[in-house]
């Protein structure tokens, strides 16, 4: 095997990052673990003003294992966590895999319908919950969850200092829900749980590096959500990828994140500051960007990840550009592809080269690339696969037959955080992990091409790929061009049916106004748009229609909402 013909991005990587390095064979709970006990008066968690220590993190995650198993939950066992980014659900997470059990996390976006689902699919014993959703979602359905036996219901302010609990609560800004009695489930609050369980010793029992960690649930955007069955040595694997790609270092670094924890990205971010014995700010609701802002310049993070998104609206809150960025080392953006005049406006604040681009999915745990940490940037480009990772880019049509570089086609991948399977659908596993060149490999559903360097471009989901008359047109790459005319805050690119031509579809694009072209008449903005797009790319590519919008819907993680947009 010739590493330049198989691995040419090796000659991108960081001095000091190996192409390979030794997964340690252990639990992921193991490394949770260690990272609490190394350093058990540092602050782990800020939220709102209260800080909780790794110490006191480790003995209310004990607690709640203790609880688990008081209750006969046991390895094989699947908790599920509803809430947002607030210390409860880290509490959850680290006590359930504690007691051995997988935990699934759940959107607060759901419908009822869509809770049962998921609840259901995979078997969930017991549910943490946010109080209020808990009242308006899911108790009219608690007949339809037979396996469900235990529900602990969380607020917001409850570990909040005593002074700002009642005065929120007094000024209404802690929502609260009337629980009810009579339920078919045990329901119990959760800090009773941790009052009720405070004296109960706690050992840890041996977790398999093969046991389920984490089912996480796809967005269901081609059919209903199917559990990514996650083990914990796919865990590990891609917190030691990390940490061999990032100088993430232990007791030294903090991170501010907007992403959710139910969303992949925002769990195992977390779930690396406890590994590392890093602090992380609590963000419950990232779209309060001025909470953000006080959190950077009270706390001086070192590290801040968000999707592209919010990054804008950070950007567009007066108090981001007053902040001094020098403790930032890296921005991390992922979940959605960054415009490259974006990362430069972003970096115009925090510095240049700190914006790093990521890909990943929750198949893969969920890195596969990152432009390097010290390295050369391509902004526009998803960097280089991390440590251990194989990626290829194979014909859409078949995906049997590589593709040369510089060409587009399916990004397929290979490696140690690739996931185990669909929990229970072993037909659509089959399809995403397939052989080939006498190796299991994932097939992502991404578009892509790989420069001579290594350096990957996601152009498009293969579903996105708009076909008009024959040629392909991908949604990204016009997206780009338009995020280049000053009038375009943000657009979405999607294919609708065209009528005159069955099998064909003609280009759409919904855009969202920037508040200093807003008063102008919006049938000389789409005449101007029109013309800069005839100027700037193929007349294939230009969009027939073109719909202004007050908002591009997003989805609960912030990435564009374009199943919405075609219905």
């Amino acid at each position: 095997m010739s590493p330049k013909k198989d691995r040419p991005w090796i000659s991108s990587y960081d001095p000091g990052v190996r192409p390979d390095v030794e997964i340690p064979d252990i639990s992921y709970t193991s490394f949770l673990i260690e990272g609490m006990r190394s350093n058990p008066d540092r602050i782990a968690l800020n939220y709102l003003g209260k800080q909780i220590t790794f110490r006191e993190l480790d003995n209310l995650s004990a607690q709640f294992a203790a609880f688990l198993t008081a209750n006969d939950c046991s390895q094989g066992d699947v908790v599920g966590i509803n809430l947002p980014n607030i210390p409860q659900y880290l509490i959850a997470l680290v006590g359930a895999l504690r007691a051995g059990c997988s935990v699934t996390g759940i959107s607060p976006l759901l419908t009822p319908k869509e809770y049962a689902y998921q609840l259901n699919d995979c078997g969930a014993k017991v549910l943490v919950i946010m109080d209020v959703l808990f009242e308006q979602r899911v108790m009219s359905i608690l007949n339809d969850l037979p396996a469900l036996k235990h529900i602990s219901v969380a607020n917001v302010g409850d570990f909040l200092p005593w002074i700002k609990r009642f005065l929120g609560r007094l000024l209404k800004k802690i929502p609260t829900a009337n629980i009810g009695q009579g339920h078919p489930q045990q329901v119990t609050h959760f800090n009773d749980i941790l009052s009720s369980y405070m004296t109960i010793p706690w050992k840890d029992i041996s977790i398999s590096p093969e046991s389920t960690c984490l089912i996480q649930y796809t967005g269901g955007t081609t059919g209903v959500p199917k559990g990514t069955v996650l083990t914990h040595r796919n865990l590990v694997s891609n917190i030691t990828q990390s940490r061999e790609w990032i100088d993430f270092l232990p007791g030294e670094d903090s991170v501010c994140s907007g992403f959710p924890y139910f969303h992949l990205a925002g769990l195992t971010l977390g779930m690396l500051a406890i590994c590392t014995s890093n602090t992380q700010s609590l963000i419950p609701d990232p779209r309060n960007t001025t909470h953000i802002c006080n959190e950077i310049i009270k706390y001086k993070p070192t590290c801040l990840a968000n999707v592209p998104t919010l990054y804008h609206m950070l950007m567009e809150n007066p108090l981001f550009k007053t902040i001094d960025f020098s403790s930032i080392k890296y921005c991390i953006s992922g979940a959605a592809p960054f415009s490259v005049e974006g990362i430069n406006d972003l970096e115009s604040y925090v510095g240049k080269g700190k914006v790093l681009e990521v890909y990943g999915m929750t198949e893969t745990s969920p890195l596969m690339t990152m432009n390097p940490a010290k390295g050369k940037k391509k902004p526009g480009t998803v960097g280089v696969p991390i440590s251990n990772t194989f990626i290829k880019i194979v014909d859409v049509a078949t995906g049997e037959n590589e593709m040369p570089l510089g060409e587009e086609g399916e990004l397929i991948v290979q490696g140690p955080q690739v996931m185990k399977e669909y929990f229970l659908k072993p037909k659509e596993t089959a399809h995403t992990l397939r052989t080939f060149q006498n190796g299991i490999w994932l097939y992502t559903g991404d578009v892509a091409k790989m420069d001579e360097e290594g350096y990957i471009t996601i152009v498009d989901r293969v579903k996105d790929m708009i076909n008009v008359g024959g040629f392909k047109v991908f949604s990204r790459e016009v997206e780009e061009t338009l995020y280049e005319h000053p009038a375009i805050e943000f657009c979405a690119i999607i294919g609708i049916p065209n009528k005159d031509r069955p099998g064909s579809e003609l280009v759409k694009a919904v855009i969202q106004i920037s508040k200093d072209h807003s008063n102008q008449s919006t049938d000389a903005l789409k005449e101007d748009i029109l013309l800069y797009c005839k100027k700037n790319m193929a007349a294939y590519k230009v969009p027939k229609f073109i719909e202004f919008v007050d908002a591009i819907p997003l989805t609960a993680v912030g990435k564009v909402d374009k199943k919405s947009l075609r219905k």
